[in-house]
């Protein structure tokens, strides 16, 4: 199978190849997937014999009705590298992934579905890779899914807004824990890890996979309102990374156009009154509008320096965990 390589930073160092295949976790979220759970445990534990891995499973339960949760701790039974660890109900798989993380200590980190959509065999692949030093692989879809085409417009329309050098956000992963740690992800956000550890400094590249066909159970991620859920959500991270940082360019920028446009309303009024020329609609509207941008002007800016002081104690937290990690 091809691999697309990605220009972007040059990885800093080179990690031995047996180190990441040692020190390695992979983090099964499943929702509903009872179906599914005995083949992934059977496929997993293959590719981890006939590779030599001496990594860990982690399979979190988001809350299954199914019975999910026991069949995979029947399979952990079996299987002494296989931990179970359950959500009391769905939190999502973002959270999915945190809670996983957080169940093992291994230092790289690999997302895998428990849909089996795609083979335990690029696993290793995933792990070469991060070998060679990258701190983010992730792979990009080869074969036909329901998907696609909402899907390559989202990736278009984030490649654009965010110039991250991959072309599909939302597929297996796999990254060093530092990167999880040190990226902050809201609900849903999975989508978005990409984009954010990028704007981080975090170097990245990917691997063509295979998409199969999904064996059990039904897609857990379809319907109108996931595209606008997913589009309301891109503006969300874009918002979060453009102005986070500055959020004064933003309230501030618009808070002093709106107040200079009040005054020109106003000022227009003034020659107006002056050339006693009266509009149909009379003066009073018009009076209405001065007061109504210069309100909201001033607002805005005041809600800009708000803003400044949230920004800036962010700032130094994220400096003060920096500084405790390094402890």
């Amino acid at each position: 199978m091809s691999e697309n390589l990605v220009a972007t930073t040059p990885p800093l160092e080179l990690r031995r190849l047996d180190d990441v295949r040692r020190d390695f976790a992979v983090l099964v979220p499943a929702l509903d997937e009872a179906g599914n759970i005995p083949e992934l445990v059977a496929e997993l534990r293959a590719t981890f014999e006939r590779h030599g891995l001496e990594g860990e499973v982690v399979i979190v339960d988001d809350g299954s009705r199914d019975g999910t949760a026991a069949i995979a701790a029947a399979e952990a039974e079996r299987w002494d590298r296989l931990t179970v660890v359950r959500h009391r109900r769905n939190f999502g798989k973002t959270e999915a992934m945190t809670t996983g993380a957080e169940a093992t200590s291994k230092k790289y980190l690999v997302l895998f579905d428990a849909d089996l959509q795609h083979s335990t065999e690029e696993i290793p692949r995933y792990l070469d890779k991060l070998a060679e030093g990258w701190d983010i692989v992730t792979g990009r879809k080869v074969g036909k899914y329901e998907k696609r085409g909402v899907s390559s417009i989202y990736n278009r329309l984030s490649r654009k807004l965010f110039e991250i050098p991959v072309s599909d956000l939302n597929s297996m992963k796999a990254f060093r824990r530092e990167v999880l740690d040190e990226v902050a992800l809201r609900h849903d956000w999975h989508r978005f890890f990409v984009v954010l550890a990028y704007a981080r400094g975090f170097t990245v590249t990917e691997l063509d996979i295979a998409l199969l066909p999904r064996r059990h159970g039904e897609p857990k991620y379809s319907g109108r309102g996931r595209i606008l859920v997913g589009l309301l959500d891109l503006v969300s991270v874009a918002f979060f990374l453009f102005f986070s940082r500055k959020p004064m360019i933003l309230f501030g920028m618009s808070g002093l156009f709106m107040a200079t446009m009040g005054g020109v309303v106003g000022l227009l009024t003034v020659v107006l009154r002056v050339l006693q020329w009266m509009p149909p609609f009379g003066f009073r509207p018009l009076l209405y509008l001065v007061i109504l941008l210069e309100t909201l002007g001033f607002l805005l800016f005041g809600f800009g320096f708000l803003a400044e002081q949230v920004a800036q104690q962010s700032a130094e937290i994220d400096a003060l965990n920096r500084r405790l990690s390094r402890r």
